[in-house]
């Protein structure tokens, strides 16, 4: 069988395959992962802020810490990590928020299953963050950021 077909390119494992050989990437994941850390101890800061010292509702805890961290993330996400400040930040800004949130909802599904097994909130949630991780940074470079983004 071909790699790829006249109608729907190439295949996944074959793009897959194709980004994983380029540096580039990975100098990009880096920086995501960096870009991420510092939202990481915003969104862990907020959350512990609200849910421990305040007694907020952890759902309600992180779901304030999502939205501090994730102006964080986009404007250095879209400065550094994927230099697209030729686009324009009102097209982007909706998509990365997109990507975030159904990052976000994945995260809270983890952070919910792991409270109701016991593990301590603060925990749970820096666990849900990094699994996270990967589906928002694949849905950022591919589409938030992407070349089209940028056009």
């Amino acid at each position: 069988m071909p790699e790829e077909t006249v109608a729907t390119g190439p295949r996944v494992h074959t793009r897959v395959r194709h980004g994983l050989r380029r540096p580039h990437n990975w100098v990009q994941l880096g920086k995501f992962v960096a870009v991420g850390a510092s939202g990481y101890v915003v969104n862990l800061a907020v959350f512990t802020l609200f849910a421990v010292a305040l007694n907020v509702h952890h759902l309600a805890a992180a779901t304030i810490a999502f939205l501090v961290a994730v102006t964080n993330n986009f404007w250095w996400n879209r400065h550094w990590t994927f230099q697209a400040r030729g686009g324009r930040a009102t097209f982007q800004a909706p998509r990365f928020l997109i990507v975030s949130v159904i990052a976000f909802f994945f995260a809270l599904g983890i952070l919910e299953l792991l409270v109701l097994a016991g593990v301590p909130e603060v925990l749970a949630q820096a666990i849900s963050i990094v699994a996270a991780t990967p589906l928002n940074f694949i849905g950022n470079k591919l589409w938030s950021f992407g070349h089209r983004a940028r056009v």
